[in-house]
């Protein structure tokens, strides 16, 4: 496979990502990080810093509303609700953990 349809591949499963996480308003922040280790919040910083490896500005309010759709602001109040004392505790837990692997590993 050429590296300009490689790109093209990562670059449209990189948007089936975004759309898949703007439709699926019901899975929170901290769901995804406790599941899966990153969340909206990650990938839009991950944007961001990509860009700017590549010499692109990119404020992280506009990053975040190209993963969120709109601005995190509007789409706090919209969709975020507060978060469980167990999902709390079980996020606690995995960033103590990944803290001490990054410390260790």
């Amino acid at each position: 496979m050429d590296v300009k349809t490689r790109t093209e591949l990562e670059a449209a499963a990189f948007r089936r990502l975004v759309d898949h996480l703007r439709e699926r308003t019901d899975v929170q922040n901290l769901d995804l990080m406790n599941l899966a280790g990153f969340c909206r919040n990650c990938l839009s910083r991950w944007y961001r810093e990509e860009a700017a490896k590549q010499g692109v500005e990119i404020p992280d309010p506009k990053a975040r509303e190209i993963v969120y759709g709109m601005p995190y602001d509007e789409w706090k109040t919209k969709y975020q609700r507060e978060a469980s004392a167990e999902g709390k505790a079980q996020f606690e837990k995995s960033f103590a953990a990944a803290e001490q692997k990054h410390k260790h590993g």
